[in-house]
């Protein structure tokens, strides 16, 4: 039986879940949302209109609420069904333990968005990868504040991350993979996303995930399934949620964008 919402164990502070093996700032909820939540928003991801979808090489992907020009969003409102639960159940999660001696003031702001321009995502990028399709490592650039959250959707996969060289060529081996579970959250940030690429590996199985392999092994939500050292690669849809600095609100004046 699929959980609720109300019994989901989410963490009492982003603290509890970092994951520690990394050289950076990073996060992992293995059950941010539900089996139901999760089917849902699948739901809505596949109904979306056709010209949503850009289509690559390998496989396809959607921007809400528009592309980037000249690396600003134009102003639209997200649809409801990529708020809430994602960014509603987001914002609730402090970055640090509170205390008592928080003030209600200091809990309100006390989030992985508090920082940003708009105090919470205004972008979200749904990825989907089909088994054997991946992307090359990459930064996501000085578009976004230096947060970006990702949930997975419908099945597993390993996400590399890398470091350049002193010279600036990239190092062959991943320094780190990190294992993504359906109905996950990864968060990135700092010097993770500042001085990190990130990349997933075109191959039909992710091999050696192993207790010493896996940044993230502790907070996976079962080891069962990886108990062969193997995850044989199912589609897998990423919604990568971030705050794009630059608005314009030439989307709004002339109506370009509705809530669907």
């Amino acid at each position: 039986m699929a959980a609720t919402s109300s019994q989901l164990s989410l963490p009492t502070s982003l603290d509890s879940v970092q994951i520690q093996s990394l050289p950076a700032t990073a996060f992992y909820i293995a059950d941010f949302i539900t089996e139901e939540e999760e089917q849902l928003i699948l739901q809505r991801v596949e109904a979306a209109p056709k010209p949503r979808w850009k289509h690559l090489s390998h496989r396809r992907l959607q921007t809400w609420p528009s592309d980037l020009l000249h690396d600003k969003l134009l102003d639209a409102p997200l649809p409801s069904w990529l708020i809430d639960p994602v960014i509603t159940r987001l914002l609730t999660i402090p970055v640090h333990t509170r205390t008592n001696d928080d003030s209600d003031e200091n809990n309100k702001r006390d989030n992985i968005f508090s920082d940003s321009p708009h105090l919470r995502p205004n972008h979200v990028l749904i990825n989907e990868y089909p088994p054997g399709v991946g992307i090359m490592p990459h930064k996501d650039g000085s578009a976004y504040h230096p947060v970006v959250c990702t949930v997975s959707l419908g099945a597993s996969l390993c996400l590399n991350i890398y470091k350049n060289n002193d010279d600036g060529t990239l190092q062959t081996e991943p320094v780190a993979r990190i294992l993504q579970e359906p109905r996950s959250l990864l968060i990135t940030t700092d010097n993770l996303y500042t001085d990190y690429l990130h990349g997933i590996a075109d191959i039909e199985e992710d091999v050696d995930i192993l207790p010493s392999t896996i940044a993230n092994w502790d907070l996976l939500r079962s080891r069962d399934p990886f108990a062969s050292g193997q995850n044989t690669r199912k589609t897998r849809v990423s919604l990568t949620y971030r705050d794009v600095l630059k608005v314009s609100k030439l989307g709004n004046k002339f109506g370009l964008f509705k809530r669907p």
